[in-house]
């Protein structure tokens, strides 16, 4: 059973009860309508005295969870986190959590995490630990890496909201499992001489699907046939859950002096044990012809090997396409061989660069 009067102390929080101590906060909170209290916290001030007297409490009294209090160095409630769907014969558990709007983005969540799933392993002898996060949620997914979560897999339309059926990612933490974080890239931005790449941003969709939609990208890659400007956002969203896991990254490199849209660069199938990855990019018909696209990705293997320490970035390129073939030659590549039936059934010749292949 859960201890009525735990206190988790992490680095910068602390995680307690809720109890009547607590009435003048809550009241706040409530009034204010910010939504991140564990479910069944009242929607009225009237309910809250009930709340914090019995309502709070009876998950733990049934013995499968516990509901917490986030509190900082100042004793303010800045969120909420609870263990849930707790199986003693299995040893398993559900953790849950909310942060305060206001003090979002400061890692509160990730570090009770980490301190709450600690104290449950160490502690109460439970072996793995569940943690669910909408697809979209794109800060949730990055709480659950963070803290050491592995993603296991996407449960389709698994919720129901106001706006429709959504998607869960399912994570789990074992009792083994290592806390630290699996390996990412960082999110650096990238300065040539006339390009800035930086992280993608929801504005950039229209660029996408007009690159996406042009004759000779729709010809030499693998994008949709009818590629729009929701098949572009679903590019970005994705691109940034691959980064969330470590095992790719993407940016948009804009012209320097116009700040307009150039080239789409992206970074995929990242080995991290052998520090191997494959580079892909996309140019916008504005901006062909320019040397965009050799000089970004020469700016994204420098920081690849020199920031991450990789030792072989690929490239494959459809036969057919000299352009591209140019850019890789220009960025210093090396074409190794033709790999036959290598993308939907299309050879492509396959190029690598390496550490000392760079001047």
């Amino acid at each position: 059973m859960f201890d009525p009067d735990v206190s988790i102390a992490t680095e910068r929080l602390t995680l307690r009860p809720f109890g009547p101590k607590d009435t003048l906060r809550i009241r706040s909170i409530v009034q204010s309508g910010a939504q991140f209290l564990p479910p069944g916290a009242p929607a009225r001030v009237s309910g809250i005295a009930p709340w914090l007297m019995h309502g709070v409490h009876e998950l733990r009294r049934s013995g499968q969870g516990i509901h917490l209090a986030m509190t900082d160095a100042e004793g303010v409630i800045v969120g909420a986190i609870s263990l849930f769907k707790t199986s003693w014969s299995a040893g398993t558990t559900e953790v849950g959590y909310g942060v305060h709007p206001l003090y979002r983005g400061r890692g509160f969540a990730t570090e009770a995490v980490r301190g709450l799933t600690a104290w449950a392993f160490d502690t109460m002898g439970l072996r793995r630990i569940d943690l669910t996060a909408r697809l979209d949620n794109l800060a949730s997914l990055r709480v659950a890496t963070k803290a050491g979560f592995t993603w296991e897999g996407v449960v389709r339309d698994a919720v129901v909201d106001g706006d429709g059926a959504h998607d869960l990612v399912l994570f789990g933490l074992l009792h083994y499992d290592s806390r630290v974080p699996p390996a990412t890239l960082s999110k650096a931005e990238l300065r040539t001489q006339r390009l800035l790449l930086r992280r993608q941003r929801p504005e950039d969709a229209a660029d996408l699907a007009v690159t996406g939609a042009d004759p000779l990208t729709q010809r030499f890659t693998g994008v949709p046939r009818d590629y729009s400007a929701e098949h572009a956002r679903a590019y970005v969203a994705h691109a940034e859950r691959r980064w969330i896991r470590g095992v790719g990254v993407a940016w948009t490199a804009a012209e320097l002096a116009t700040g307009r849209y150039a080239v789409n660069v992206d970074l995929r199938d990242l080995d991290w044990t052998g520090r191997t990855a494959e580079v892909g990019y996309m140019t916008a018909p504005w901006a062909r012809g320019k040397g965009y696209a050799g000089e970004a990705v020469q700016a994204v293997a420098r920081w690849l090997f020199e920031r991450h320490g990789f030792s072989r970035l690929q490239l494959r390129v459809s036969p057919a396409n000299n352009a591209s073939q140019r850019v890789a030659e220009k960025a210093g590549f090396v074409r190794e061989g033709l790999a036959r039936a290598s993308i939907a059934g299309e050879d492509m010749i396959v190029y690598s660069l390496i550490p000392t292949d760079l001047v």
